[in-house]
């Protein structure tokens, strides 16, 4: 099997805070990445560490969610423990 080297070295994080709040503002990833101008597979992908987040998406969730900025580091930034 070949090795994704682009992905590999990517920090795994844990964003189950993050789904919690996707789920309480817009009950599906579904609903949440059509507001968010992409594709339903691009978020499961980024949200299961395949893709990261870029900045605009990140801003972009924080003003759809109404995430302080403040607060961004607890939402995409805590990392898997499981690592």
């Amino acid at each position: 099997m070949k090795k994704d080297s682009k992905n590999e070295n990517l920090i795994k994080y844990n964003y189950s805070k993050l789904l919690g709040k996707i789920k309480e503002m817009y009950d599906t990833q579904e609903k949440f990445a059509l507001a968010l101008g992409i594709g339903r597979v691009s978020l499961s992908q980024r949200l299961n560490g395949k893709l990261e987040f870029s900045q605009n998406e990140i801003l972009k969730s924080c003003d759809l969610l109404k995430i302080k900025k403040k607060d961004i580091p607890i939402y995409f930034f805590v990392e898997d423990s499981l690592q």
